[in-house]
């Protein structure tokens, strides 16, 4: 009888343990159709490629988690003291970490939301910069005079993020001062003159408009047009090119002076 039930018993054992292979085998199976799935979905969305992957990390990571307990519980294993204790210890985990979740969170909503794209001049929380990449923690700026900055993803999403290139275009603006003795229309003319330079857009047209009045001069301001990428560019080029128009036409540039009148 002894023997009878050990048979038995062997072969129960075996058929457990038969049946959880077959079952892990199939399971690994449809995991792997799961995620060829999803990441087709993930292809025709309009998330990032960063997000494409932290998805899918996280899909692969639970669905193996998920299969490991399934086939725990069919060798008649009790998984609940298994999963009460992966519960205190992501809690533990969690806790020690939350920094850098915070900053996995944020790269989510960055990747997802799209206020900004590699290649994008941006400024965040008081810096401004190419953004040269997106990942899950960090986001890092180049300077124009090349510099990194890399900033955490969490104080990234809580600040105000200005995005200079996402339009296509931006607009130029050269303040200039000039003295009261140049006639306005002659300034505001050579303003436009200057104006008409290379890589600058003819729509919206090259505009100059008077900003004030000084204690010792008028205040003019140039307004042009250029692609987000040619900004700097133009930005210096018209820097020249406004004083090398008002040489040409006699307009002076004045500066703060005092006039004293001697009786």
């Amino acid at each position: 009888m002894k023997q009878l039930y050990s048979v038995i018993r062997q072969n129960t054992v075996l058929n457990r343990i038969f049946f959880a292979v077959i079952l892990l085998c199939a399971g690994i199976l449809v995991i792997r159709v799961i995620l060829t799935i999803l990441r087709r979905a993930l292809q025709k969305s309009n998330l990032a490629n960063g997000a494409h992957r932290l998805i899918s990390s996280l899909a692969s990571v639970a669905l193996y988690v998920l299969l490991g307990l399934i086939v725990a519980s069919s060798l008649g294993i009790d998984v609940t003291g298994i999963v009460a204790l992966a519960s205190v210890l992501t809690l533990s985990v969690s806790l020690a970490l939350q920094n850098m979740l915070a900053n996995v969170i944020g790269g989510f909503t960055l990747l997802s939301t799209h206020p900004f794209r590699a290649g994008d001049f941006v400024e965040i929380a008081g810096q401004s910069g190419t953004v040269q990449e997106i990942n899950m923690s960090y986001t890092t700026l180049l300077t124009p005079d090349n510099k990194q900055i890399s900033i955490p993803n969490s104080a990234v999403v809580a600040a105000q993020i200005v995005n200079y290139t996402s339009a296509g275009t931006r607009r130029v603006e050269i303040p200039v001062n000039a003295g009261y003795t140049a006639p306005v229309q002659k300034v505001l003319d050579a303003l436009v003159q200057a104006g008409t330079a290379d890589n600058v857009l003819l729509s919206p047209a090259p505009s100059a408009v008077i900003t004030g009045y000084g204690d010792s001069a008028i205040g003019y301001c140039l307004r042009v047009w250029v692609k987000a990428e040619d900004y700097w560019d133009v930005y210096y080029a018209l820097q020249q090119r406004i004083k090398e128009v008002f040489d040409q036409q006699e307009i002076e540039m004045t500066y703060p002076h005092l006039n004293i009148h001697m009786k």
